[in-house]
C-alpha cells in the first residue's frame, strides 16, 4: 500500500496572495499552511502597532474560506464588528500595507469603503451588519445584479438589538443573503452535544446536500402524491433538530440554518459556504471558533488581547488595563464608594475591562450588570434601577453612548431619574479613528434639559466629580474623561471640589478657556505667551454644563477670551460660553477653536490634537492672530 504524499509548501504562500483571485488558485490542501502564515503576520504586526488580535486570530480560516467561495468585490462581505476584518484586509490586496494598520496615514483598523472596493460597509460599531447587508442585497435585486451578500456577525455583536431587527426583516426576504454567526463563546450559545455535533458534521458534507436535494426533487416530481410525504419528512426533521439544538430561533426568523460547523476547518467551511451560495435565499451559518486561536496567550486570556496595546510577542503577559489611567481610577473609586453605599450599581455594555469595572467585585459583584452590546437597554435598565431608588452608574465609551441617545433623553431626563453616565474615551481616542472618536457627546448631551455634565482634567477631579454626581447633584449626570493617563501638569490639582478654577495671572488681558485634558496644553500655551510679554491665564472648567455663572463673571474681566475645545464645534461648550458672554454685555474679543464639522481620522492622539490646533503650539498660533 502506497502512502499518500503529504502536501508541504516549498515557499511562502502568503507572499503570493495579492487578491482573492490568487487565493482561489491554491489547492484546498494548501489552505491550512496559508492560515498559519496569516496568524504569524497578525501576531507580528499587532504586537508592534497594537490593535484587535484575539478576534482576528479566531476568524482566519473562515475569512480564507469566504474568499475562496465568494467573489469579492462583486459579492459583498460585511464584518460585524469590523475589528475582525484584519485577515480580510490581508487577502484583498493590502498585505504589503498591513504593517501600517492603525498608524497615521496607514490602513484603518476597521473596514472603510474609501480604502478598498472590497470593504462593502463601514463597521466601527456593532450589530449593524444584517441590516446593512439586507439593504445591499435589496439594491442588488433592484439593479438586476446576481451578487451574493454575506454578513459575518460575532464577538458578541448578536447581543445588540439591531441585529434582531435585521434578522426579523432579512429572514422573510428572498434575497441572496448569507449571515455567518461567528460563535466564539463570547457571544450567544452554549456547547452542543455529541449527537448534534455528529449530525452537524454530516450536514456540512456535499454528499449530504446532494442526497437531500435528490430526495426532495423526487417528491416534487411525484406532484400531489409526493407532497404529503415531503411535508412529513420536513416536519420530522424539524422536530429532531429542535430537540437536538435546543432552539430553532433562526429558522423561525425564516433562514435556512446550517451548522454548527467547525470554524477552524477550511474544508468544512468551504463546503458549507458553497451550499449556502447555491440556495440563493437567506441562510444562517452557525460556526464555532476559538477567540485568540493559535496564540496561547490570547487563547488563555482573549479579553486582554481583544484591543491590545503593543506588546512583546514572545513573552506575552499583556495586562488587561493599565493601572495608571482615567478608566482605572474611575473603576477603583466607584468600587470604593459602592462598598460603603449599597444603592450604587454599575452597568456596562460588554466593556467591563475597558471601563475599569473589573474592580467592582469582592462583595459587590451582585451589583455589577453586564448587559452585552446593548447600550439602549443599558440606559433604560439604569433608569429602571433609578426609579426604584438605586444609584446606577453606566460606564460607556463616548462613541457608544451615541447609540442610546433616545433612551437618555426619554427614559432618564424627562422623569429626572438619578442616572450617572460615566463617559469614557471622551475626546480624541487615536488609532481607532473616525468611528471611535469621542467628540460628539458634549454637543448632543448638552441639549438635554436638566442634565449636568462634568469633564475632569485630573484623577482627583474625576473622583470629586463622581462623588458630586452621586451625592451633590440631582437628576441625570454625565462625567466625561479621556482615554489614557492624567497629564503631568494637572496632577497637582488639590482635592477641593471646584466647578472651575483660574490658573495663572489674577487680572489677565488674555484668557484661555478650556476643559479636560487639553487644560495641560493651555497651561503650556500661557507660559509661552508670557515669555513674549502677554499677560495670560487659563480658566479651566470642570462643570461644563450648565456653565457656572461665576465662570462667566471671571471671563468678563479679560479683554480677549479664547476658548479651546476637544470636541465638535456645533453645539459645543465654546458656543454656549460665547452666547453667555454676549448676554452679559461682553465687548471684548471672543474667538474659539474646536473640531469644525469633520470626522477625525486615525492617528496617535498627540498627533491628532496637533493637526487640529489643540496643542500648546496651535493655541499660541491661534491667539497670536488676534492680539
Amino acid at each position: 500500500m502506497v502512502s499518500k504524499k503529504v502536501y508541504q509548501p516549498t515557499e511562502s504562500l502568503l507572499n503570493q496572495i495579492n487578491s482573492p483571485e490568487d487565493l482561489r488558485k491554491l489547492d484546498r490542501e494548501a489552505l491550512p499552511f496559508l492560515c498559519k502564515e496569516i496568524r504569524e503576520m497578525l501576531i507580528e504586526v499587532v504586537s508592534k502597532n497594537g490593535g484587535h488580535l484575539s478576534s482576528n486570530l479566531g476568524i482566519v480560516e473562515a475569512t480564507v474560506a469566504l474568499h475562496y467561495v465568494f467573489q469579492s468585490p462583486e459579492d459583498k462581505i460585511l464584518w460585524d464588528v469590523g475589528h475582525q476584518a484584519y485577515v480580510h484586509k490581508i487577502l484583498t490586496g493590502r498585505r504589503e500595507q498591513f504593517s501600517t494598520i492603525r498608524q497615521e496615514n496607514g490602513l484603518s483598523g476597521f473596514p472603510k469603503q474609501k480604502e478598498s472596493p472590497h470593504d462593502a460597509f463601514v463597521a466601527g460599531h456593532s450589530s449593524n451588519s444584517i441590516s446593512a447587508a439586507l439593504g445591499i442585497a435589496k439594491a442588488a435585486r433592484l439593479s438586476g445584479k446576481e451578487q451574493h451578500t454575506v454578513a459575518v456577525i460575532g464577538d458578541g455583536a448578536l447581543t445588540g438589538g439591531e441585529a434582531y431587527e435585521g434578522l426579523n426583516n432579512a429572514g422573510r426576504s428572498k434575497e441572496r443573503l448569507c449571515v455567518i454567526l461567528n460563535d466564539n463563546e463570547v457571544s450567544i450559545s452554549k456547547n452542543v452535544g455529541a449527537i448534534s455535533k455528529h449530525l452537524a458534521n454530516i450536514r456540512t458534507k456535499p454528499h449530504y446536500f446532494r442526497a437531500k436535494d435528490r430526495i426532495e426533487g423526487l417528491f416534487d416530481r411525484l406532484g400531489a402524491v409526493g407532497r404529503p410525504f415531503k411535508k412529513l419528512i420536513v416536519s420530522v426533521k424539524k422536530m429532531v433538530k429542535d430537540s437536538l439544538y435546543d432552539s430553532n430561533l433562526f429558522e423561525n426568523f425564516g433562514f435556512v440554518y446550517l451548522g454548527p460547523v467547525d470554524g477552524h476547518d477550511c474544508n468544512s467551511l468551504i463546503d458549507v459556504f458553497q451550499r449556502a451560495k447555491s440556495l440563493n435565499r437567506p441562510v444562517l451559518i452557525h460556526m464555532h471558533t476559538t477567540k485568540g486561536k493559535g496564540y496561547s496567550f490570547a487563547e488563555e486570556n482573549p479579553g486582554a488581547y481583544h484591543g491590545a496595546p503593543s506588546f512583546d510577542a514572545e513573552k506575552g503577559g499583556l495586562d488587561i488595563i493599565s493601572e495608571d489611567c482615567f478608566s482605572c481610577v474611575f473603576g477603583k473609586e466607584l468600587a470604593r464608594l459602592a462598598t460603603e453605599d449599597p444603592a450604587i450599581c454599575a452597568v456596562t455594555a460588554a466593556m467591563k475591562y475597558g471601563t475599569g469595572l473589573q474592580y467592582f467585585r469582592d462583595g459587590i459583584r451582585d451589583r455589577l450588570f453586564d448587559v452585552g452590546i446593548a447600550e439602549q437597554h443599558a440606559v433604560t435598565f439604569s433608569a429602571g434601577l433609578a426609579a426604584q431608588g438605586m444609584k446606577p452608574v453606566f460606564a460607556v465609551y463616548s462613541t457608544f453612548l451615541q447609540r442610546a441617545y433616545d433612551q437618555v433623553l426619554e427614559d432618564c431626563a424627562i422623569e429626572n431619574n438619578k442616572v450617572v453616565l460615566a463617559v469614557d474615551r471622551a475626546g480624541i481616542v487615536g488609532e481607532d479613528g473616525e468611528t471611535h472618536q469621542g467628540i460628539f457627546d458634549v454637543s448632543f448631551l448638552s441639549a438635554i434639559p436638566g442634565i449636568t455634565i462634568f469633564s475632569p482634567s485630573s484623577y482627583q477631579e474625576l473622583k470629586d466629580d463622581l462623588f458630586s454626581a452621586l451625592y451633590r447633584t440631582d437628576g441625570l449626570v454625565a462625567i466625561r474623561y479621556p482615554r489614557g493617563k492624567e497629564p503631568a501638569e494637572l496632577a497637582v490639582f488639590d482635592a477641593a471640589f471646584a466647578p472651575f478654577r483660574v490658573i495663572g495671572e489674577e487680572a489677565p488681558s488674555v484668557l484661555l478657556v478650556t476643559y479636560g485634558r487639553i487644560t495641560a496644553q493651555a497651561i503650556l500655551a500661557v507660559e509661552a505667551l508670557k515669555s513674549h510679554g502677554v499677560c495670560a491665564a487659563v480658566l479651566q472648567l470642570n462643570q461644563i454644563h450648565p456653565i457656572p455663572d461665576e465662570a462667566i463673571l471671571e471671563a468678563l474681566k479679560a479683554g480677549k477670551v479664547f476658548f479651546f475645545e476637544e470636541g465638535i464645534a456645533k453645539g459645543s461648550v465654546a458656543e454656549h460660553f460665547g452666547g453667555r458672554l454676549l448676554q452679559a454685555g461682553f465687548s471684548g474679543t471672543y474667538r474659539f477653536r474646536a473640531i469644525d464639522n469633520q470626522f477625525v481620522p486615525h492617528a496617535p492622539a498627540k498627533n491628532a490634537l496637533h493637526h487640529l490646533g489643540l496643542d500648546a503650539e496651535g493655541m499660541v498660533s491661534f491667539v497670536n492672530q488676534f492680539i
